[in-house]
């Protein structure tokens, strides 16, 4: 029988996944459940593909921030556009670290810059700018497109559940118009399953008939305990395979299953600084509920043959 999950070593992480899908498809078996009920959730930044130095679409819009200082030299004084205009990516990734560890002070500061971007513009827009974005721009440190930093093992573990009647869906910290632009293409989820993190609409009549535009105002952070509520707004279901990576990822993973289902949780530990990145900031909680709750830590460097599926 050919290997679906060949980047994965034959650790028993790996068997811990074959024997829960095995499991939950056995239509004899005390496990079973049917393919309506099979929903499998994954995070996308370090989960599905790398997110350090910095998120890819903090990237992207570090870009803009630093085309606004370019045009504004008042604005290079100023943060998020300094760290923007200096490409300071220590400043943007400590951000990131310090709200994971419950202090939202420079992500405050980095929300505010973001939303003036999203001010006016059409959906479609933002959708398109992200597709060639991925496949055009690189990753600073890895010689990659953003498109290759996809985690090959990941990739396949995603068709692997599809071709076994799961239903999965992204849900992700990151901003749903941005995901939506290539998660079919590059996930092979399509767009309708793409939860993430959104600003505020506005509809509006133009020379085009009709559009839809962001507004420079928060709605959701798909973060922490809002994930939970999010998956269960779009599927009504609680999901039996959720995969993380960081602390925004616990409520998720402890959502998975609840008292009737099966649940297999999974969290990724960046521990291969050869292929990728070695770190644990804003993922000591979730490393802990693994632990505690004999949930399955999936390690970069033990589990994985390799990390990329390019070169």
């Amino acid at each position: 029988m050919q290997d679906q999950l060949p980047s994965w070593h034959n650790t028993a992480t790996k068997q811990a996944i074959l024997d829960f899908v095995a499991a939950i498809t056995d239509e004899s078996g005390p496990h079973y459940v049917p393919p309506a009920e099979r929903v499998a959730v994954f995070d996308n930044d370090g989960t599905l593909w790398c997110e350090k130095p910095m998120y890819v679409q903090l990237d992207f819009l570090l870009r803009k921030l630093a085309a606004r200082a370019e045009s504004d030299p008042a604005l290079r004084a100023r943060q998020p556009w300094q760290a923007a205009w200096e490409r300071d990516f220590a400043w943007f990734g400590e951000a990131v670290t310090k709200h994971y560890s419950g202090d939202d002070s420079d992500m405050g500061v980095l929300l505010g810059g973001i939303l003036a971007l999203s001010d006016g513009r059409l959906v479609e827009d933002v959708e398109a700018e992200a597709r060639t974005f991925i496949e055009q721009e690189s990753h600073p440190t890895l010689g990659l497109t953003y498109r290759d930093c996809i985690y090959q093992p990941m990739l396949e573990l995603l068709r692997y559940l599809d071709a076994h009647g799961f239903t999965n869906y992204i849900v992700s910290g990151g901003g749903r118009d941005f995901m939506r632009g290539f998660a079919q293409d590059v996930y092979g989820v399509p767009r309708e399953r793409v939860i993430g993190s959104t600003v505020a609409y506005a509809y509006v009549e133009n020379e085009d008939g009709n559009a839809v535009v962001q507004k420079a105002e928060l709605d959701v952070i798909d973060d922490g305990p809002s994930k939970p509520i999010a998956i269960w707004n779009a599927a009504g279901r609680r999901p039996i395979l959720a995969a993380g990576n960081s602390n925004g990822d616990l409520p998720m993973l402890a959502f998975a299953g609840g008292s009737a289902l099966p649940a297999l949780r999974l969290l990724v530990v960046h521990d291969d600084g050869q292929s990728e990145f070695d770190y644990m900031a804003g993922a000591e909680e979730a490393f802990s509920a693994v632990q505690d709750n004999g949930w399955t830590a999936v390690s970069m460097k033990d589990d994985w043959v390799k990390v990329f599926g390019a070169g």
